[in-house]
């Protein structure tokens, strides 16, 4: 019969050297890990995203700068020469008939707009849809800093998963090396044997899985930040986590009516559409222009009615006045057009305020009971390991047999890994509340970074 050996456990001394060795490793690889900070930086200058938004910020102010320009003068210059060929009718003096002359001519020429409102509301509209990338900016990096911080912390947990395992692993072995023993000698049966045998298979598959999660999730972590290799530093200890300042959901609801981008943009895009009804209504309306330019002309051999070359300069200053009399209507149906456009952004300012609150009071209450279920883990936790130990020590005396060792020991494990995650999904979820009420900046990183080992 075939059966599957259960590696055997290392000398004292052999066991030491590995220990040292690991330690190496781990303190090496500390040294080149990376804090939540630094890796922060390093996707602020690569993730396509966050890039993108920032062109598009960028594009806007110029976009402002250009609506600027209606309010400004423009100034002209313009020059030209023609050259013309005349053929005289029969009844005109012979001196006047079938000739060539040539008119030059250069001149400078500025328009001023006094009253145009169309022109003031598109730019009062420019420097508020600046506001607006202004404010989509400052989502996309809240954005980044969340993703950034979820893939840092899934890392993290992939590798406590996988190192859990391995200790399972590890516990298992000697579980199944205690069980062919006993069973060699005849204290047990050859279900003990078999059952551990199972578990073991059982660990090693999740090992392979976990191994393959770690995998993919530091890939996600590189795509992210433009390197290859990242390494998180992991938390220096068991994190001292804190309840959410103010303990209040409504004070975290009110504070994200003022700050939240998304309600920035909302109400910003009403201002927009109003602005747009004024510049409809606009169309209604006269303008007036201060006009000025001078203009010279050169007559080279003469002209139509002479063959003398002159010399023509002109100047001007006056006040040039438009009104719309009749569009076709035109005006009236742009109007009703902009008026129904007004609504619909007054109701995605209040979409976006009911979206917002109710974001905000998920994530706070995800935060409440993630606290909540750390501490519950915790409790598990130290009771797990006192049950596992209550086990070791019945099985060791007769009283419990190895399938109950066995369990005890997965459940101890699994005790840990749902704690770890819990821990990183509390830090995670600390920065997802600031984010959900729009009040998470950069050095909102800060406080979890001073958690990392150094």
């Amino acid at each position: 019969m075939n059966q599957h050996r259960a590696p055997r456990l290392p000398l004292p001394g052999l066991r030491l050297t590995l220990l040292s060795l690991a330690l190496g490793v781990a303190l090496t690889a500390s040294a080149r890990a990376q804090s939540l900070s630094e890796l922060y930086e390093a996707a602020r200058a690569y993730d396509a995203s966050y890039l993108s938004a920032r062109s598009a910020y960028e594009g806007n102010i110029a976009r402002a700068d250009q609506a600027l320009a209606g309010l400004l003068p423009s100034v002209g210059l313009s020059a030209g020469s023609l050259r013309n060929r005349f053929d005289a009718s029969p009844n005109l003096p012979p001196v006047l008939a079938d000739r060539y002359y040539t008119t030059r001519s250069a001149g400078i020429n500025a328009t001023q707009p006094l009253y145009r409102p169309a022109n003031s509301a598109t730019y009062e509209q420019s420097k508020r849809q600046a506001a607006q990338a202004e404010a989509a900016l400052e989502a996309a990096d809240q954005d980044l800093i969340v993703r950034l911080s979820q893939a840092y912390f899934d890392v993290l947990g992939a590798q406590d998963s996988l190192a859990f395992v391995r200790a399972q692993k590890a516990a298992v072995a000697e579980q199944l090396a205690s069980a062919k023993r006993n069973f060699e000698v005849g204290t047990a049966t050859i279900t003990d044997t078999r059952e551990a045998q199972a578990r073991f298979d059982l660990v090693i598959a999740q090992e392979i899985a976990s191994d393959n999660d770690l995998r993919v999730k530091k890939i996600a972590l590189d795509q992210l930040v433009g390197k290859v290799g990242t390494a998180p530093k992991p938390l220096a200890g068991p994190a001292i986590l804190s309840a959410p300042a103010p303990d209040n959901v409504d004070q975290w609801v009110n504070a994200s009516e003022e700050q939240h981008p998304s309600i920035r943009q909302a109400r910003l895009g009403l201002e927009v559409a109003r602005l747009e009804t004024e510049k409809a209504e606009a169309n209604r309306k006269p303008t007036i222009d201060l006009t000025a330019g001078y203009n010279i002309q050169r007559n080279v051999n003469g002209n139509s009615t002479s063959t003398a070359d002159s010399r023509i300069a002109l100047s001007t200053v006056g006040v040039q006045f438009n009104m719309p009399l009749f569009a076709g209507f035109a005006t009236q149906n742009r109007i009703k057009e902009t008026l129904a456009l007004e609504d619909k952004a007054r109701n995605d300012l209040e979409g976006a305020r009911r979206a917002v609150a109710q974001g905000t009071r998920t994530a706070y209450f995800g935060v409440v009971s993630g606290l909540g279920q750390v501490k519950a883990l915790e409790a598990a936790e130290a009771s797990s390991q006192s049950a596992l130990d209550a086990n070791k020590l019945g099985y060791t005396v007769g009283v419990r047999i190895n399938i109950d060792v066995l369990n005890a020991q997965s459940q101890l494990y699994q005790t840990k890994r749902d704690l770890a995650k819990a821990r990183y999904d509390v830090l995670v979820g600390s920065l997802k509340l600031r984010q959900a009420n729009g009040t998470l900046k950069p050095t909102d990183i800060d406080p979890i970074n001073a958690l990392l080992l150094r």
